[in-house]
């Protein structure tokens, strides 16, 4: 008896260690500060090994510290100690979506870092897997039929760009490609992956007809599509649908910016204020450079990507809103500014969340 007492009380004491280790990690990860709740997290785990949520939060903090693109053994660590975590999970609960899905975005973030095709492409595979994997559980998952669109364009658009370039066309130079060797090889290799990547892409826009995301990377496969047909007219019939999808993703951004957030009740005192991109500027502590994407570079594309961004109360990145930007270039810029931190803004002594314009320039002038 004196013995099950005393284990009784064990438990207890370490039930609310655990508690008080989660919450602290909890804390220390909503102020951005991922290594000390990567260390709380991992303390819970050492406590129970069994403990999925715990976990799933060390995993993800960890992976918050992991750079796409950026090459040291610090940096790979983040990653492959991410996945460990998220394995474990799955291997207490094979089903969980968020493990899951995590990985799959983790691998897709480690291909959009490598230069190397022969590199890259394996861990794209490898993402879709996980992808997959994922619309298995949840048949309704719009985020993992765009993804796996996204995969099939980022696995076609290199080859497509590499077969104009050996037929002397320059990018804006319109199509079809002419009847070659090249051509027939282009078709063969690629056909059923772009139609695989539309008709992803389609049961996202079902899922939600509003996703100008999707609307976007349809436009690019269909308009590099029509460099594949056979005939002028079929070229002209894809360049046109390819120009309603991007009008329409144009006309569905622009709405979803002009629509009013639902009124609240005015708080005591401003929560948030709105600072010019300038002045922010000026407030930026911590900056990542963003990773010229491949494609981009073949491409010639440069410009500007512009968000509307909320900076919370510690002076990191909470929401990205996209503004404007070219499609090839809005992914290595939001992968970049979420890592951004920012001097905390004060108001009347007290730290207050900031709304911000956040421009994101590629250019390929040295």
């Amino acid at each position: 008896m004196r013995f099950l007492i005393v284990f009784v009380g064990l438990l207890a004491v370490f039930g609310q260690d655990a508690r008080e280790l989660l919450s602290q990690g909890v804390q220390a990860y909503k102020s951005g500060r991922y290594a000390e709740a990567a260390d709380a997290f991992q303390k819970v785990v050492n406590l129970d090994p069994t403990d999925v949520t715990a976990r799933l939060y060390l995993a993800t903090a960890l992976m918050s510290q992991y750079i796409p693109g950026a090459v040291s053994p610090e940096n790979r660590e983040f990653a492959q100690r991410a996945k460990a975590e998220f394995r474990e999970v799955l291997r207490l609960e094979p089903n969980n979506e968020i493990a899951i899905n995590s990985l799959a975005s983790l691998s897709y973030q480690e291909a959009q870092g490598m230069p190397d095709l022969s590199q890259k492409i394996p861990k794209l595979d490898e993402a879709a897997a996980w992808y997959q994997r994922a619309l298995a559980i949840d048949p309704r998952d719009k985020e993992a039929y765009y993804s796996l669109g996204v995969i099939d364009w980022a696995k076609w658009y290199p080859a497509w760009m590499q077969a104009r370039a050996s037929l002397g066309m320059k990018p804006e130079e319109p199509g079809p490609l002419p009847v070659s060797a090249v051509k027939v090889d282009l078709k063969s290799q690629y056909s059923s992956m772009i139609e695989h990547g539309i008709a992803s892409l389609e049961k996202a826009l079902k899922i939600d007809p509003q996703y100008d995301d999707a609307m976007a990377y349809m436009n690019l496969l269909i308009r590099e599509r029509a460099d594949l047909r056979d005939t002028p007219e079929e070229y002209r019939r894809d360049v046109q649908q390819a120009d309603q999808w991007i009008q329409k993703a144009m006309v569905t951004k622009q709405l979803k910016t002009q629509t009013p957030p639902p009124p609240a009740p005015p708080p005591p005192a401003p929560r948030r204020i709105r600072v010019g991109g300038n002045v922010q500027q000026a407030n930026l502590i911590r900056k990542v450079d963003p990773v010229y994407p491949r494609a981009a570079k073949e491409a010639g594309i440069q410009g500007a990507v512009r968000f509307t961004a909320i900076i919370d109360e510690a002076g990191h990145v909470k929401t990205l809103t996209l503004v404007s930007g070219h499609p090839l270039l809005v992914d290595a810029a939001r992968d970049a500014v979420q890592f951004w931190e920012y001097k905390p803004t004060l108001l009347n002594g007290q730290p207050i969340e900031v709304l911000t314009q956040i421009d994101v320039n590629f250019s390929l002038q040295p």
